[in-house]
C-alpha cells in the first residue's frame, strides 16, 4: 500500500538545541547521556567519541577512540556505563567509561559475526549481549563470561532487533521483510512464531513492554503495529514517510511513537487513539461498484462490448474499484493514513471531518537519519545522519 502526497506539516515549531560536528563519516548511532549534557557517537570513520557540552556552548569530543574497524552500531547502559560497539570486521568490543566521561577502559570482545554487526542489545537483568550481523545470524554472548551462548540464522540479513525481559522473548526483523520471535533460555533458543507484513525489508523494531505491542519500519516507508500481548492478532498500519523508515523510538510516558526517514522527515504518532485495522484487499474480476470488467477480465469484455480498466483498492474498505468509482482522495488518520489516499466515492462520502483529523506531526530534520535516540528525562530527541551531523532537538519537537 503506497502512501500517496505529503501532509501538510502541523503548526508546533521545533527548536534544534545543538549540532554535534566533526566526524569524517556517516554516524551510524549516537545516544544521548543521561543526566549529563553529553552525546555518545560511533562513525563509519572508526571513531568512538563522547561529546560533551563545554562553557562556550560547543560540544567538543572529551574522548575520541580509534577502532580497529569502521563502527556500525553501539548499545550503552547509563546504570553501569557499559558502552558495547559493533565493528564491520563481526566483533563486538566493550568498554567501561569512567564516571566523568573522560576515559573508556576496555573489558573484552566478542567474535560474533563473520561480517558486520548490524544492531547490538545489552541486557543487564541477564547479563546477555544480543546482536545481528550481515552474516544472517542472531547471536547472544554472557556478557560475565564472555562465552558465545547460541545463536538463529535468519532468512536475511537482519536490521531489527528487541528484546522482552518478561517473557524472554526476542524479535528480529530482517530484509526479506519477516520478524522471527524466539524465546531464549540460558544457552538454547527456540523458535515461537515468524510473520510478515511488510512489502519490503524490516528497516527498525521498537517494542512497547508496557501495552505489548511491537512497531516495525520498513523499506517500504511504512510503520506496522503489531498486537502481541493482545493475542488477538491485530496489525495496524501507518503511513506517514516518503522514504524508508531507518529507525523507531517510543516515548511510553505520553505514548507516542517517533519515526524517522531516510528523507530527513520526522514524525510524531499519538499511540494514544484507538486506531483501526486496515482491511485485507478484495480480489474481483470487475468493479465491485460499477461491474465493470478489469481488463484482463476478457470473457466479461467481450461479452458486455466493454473496454477493460484498471483496477484499483479502496483503502477503507478494501473493495477492488475503477478509477470513476475512486475519483477522490482521503487522509483517514485513525487507519494510519495521514497521507491522502485512494477511496471509493461512497466511502469518501461517509469519511468525517472528525475523522480526518490527524494523529501525528511532521518535522523536517533537513538531513537523512540513519539513527534516532529519545532521552525521555529531558523529552530531548537526537538524530545522526549521513551527513556526518548529530543533531539534538528540544522536548517533543523537534527543529526548523
Amino acid at each position: 500500500m503506497a502512501a500517496e502526497p505529503q501532509p501538510k506539516a502541523l503548526t508546533r515549531k521545533p527548536l534544534l538545541l545543538n549540532k554535534v560536528e566533526g566526524s569524517q563519516e556517516v554516524v551510524n548511532m549516537a545516544a544521548i547521556v543521561p543526566k549529563e549534557d553529553g552525546v555518545i557517537s560511533v562513525s563509519e570513520d572508526r571513531t568512538v567519541r563522547v561529546w560533551l557540552k563545554r562553557d562556550s556552548g560547543q560540544y567538543w569530543p572529551s574522548i575520541y577512540h580509534a577502532m580497529p574497524s569502521p563502527c556500525s552500531c553501539m548499545s550503552f547502559n547509563p546504570e553501569t556505563r557499559r558502552l558495547s560497539i559493533g565493528l564491520d570486521n563481526g566483533t563486538i568490543s566493550e568498554f567501561i567509561l569512567s564516571e566523568d566521561y573522560n576515559k573508556m577502559t576496555l573489558v573484552k570482545s566478542y567474535q560474533a559475526h563473520q561480517s558486520r554487526v548490524i544492531m547490538i542489545l545489552f541486557v543487564l537483568e541477564m547479563e546477555w549481549v544480543l546482536s545481528t550481523g550481515q552474516d544472517k545470524h542472531f547471536t547472544w554472548h554472557c556478557s560475565e563470561s564472555g562465552q558465545r551462548l547460541g545463536g538463529y540464522r535468519t532468512s536475511a540479513g537482519a536490521c531489527g532487533l528487541q528484546f522482552d525481559v518478561e517473557t524472554r522473548h526476542v524479535f528480529v526483523g530482517d530484509h526479506s521483510g519477516q520478524v522471527t520471535i524466539l524465546k531464549l533460555e540460558q544457552e538454547s533458543c527456540s523458535l515461537v512464531t515468524t510473520f510478515k507484513g511488510h512489502t519490503g525489508g524490516v528497516t527498525a523494531l521498537c517494542w512497547d513492554p508496557i501495552q505489548r505491542v511491537l512497531f516495525s519500519g520498513s523499506s517500504d516507508h511504512s510503520i506496522i503495529m503489531w498486537d502481541i500481548g493482545g493475542r488477538k492478532g491485530t496489525a495496524i498500519e501507518l503511513q506517514g514517510h516518503n522514504d524508508k523508515v531507518q529507525s523507531l523510538s517510543y516515548a511510553h510516558h505520553t505514548r507516542q511513537l517517533i519515526s524517522c526517514g531516510a528523507d530527513g522527515g520526522i514524525v510524531v504518532w499519538n499511540m494514544d487513539v484507538e486506531r483501526q485495522e486496515t482491511p485485507e484487499w478484495l480480489d474481483s474480476d470487475s468493479c465491485q461498484k460499477c461491474d465493470q470488467p478489469f481488463f484482463w477480465n476478457f470473457k466479461q469484455m467481450w461479452d458486455s462490448k466493454k473496454i477493460g480498466l484498471r483496477q484499483h483498492h479502496c483503502r477503507k474498505c478494501g473493495k477492488a474499484v475503477c478509477g470513476k468509482c475512486s475519483s477522490k482522495r482521503s487522509s483517514i488518520p485513525l487507519m494510519g493514513f495521514e497521507f491522502e489516499v485512494r477511496v471509493c466515492d461512497s466511502c469518501h462520502e461517509s469519511i468525517t471531518d472528525e475523522e480526518r483529523a490527524p494523529t501525528a506531526t511532521f518535522h523536517d530534520s533537513k538531513h537523512n537519519i540513519v539513527h534516532v535516540h529519545f532521552d525521555a528525562t529531558r523529552g530531548w530527541l537526537l538524530t545522526s545522519g549521513t551527513d556526518k551531523v548529530i543533531k539534538v532537538g528540544a522536548r517533543n519537537v523537534l527543529w526548523l
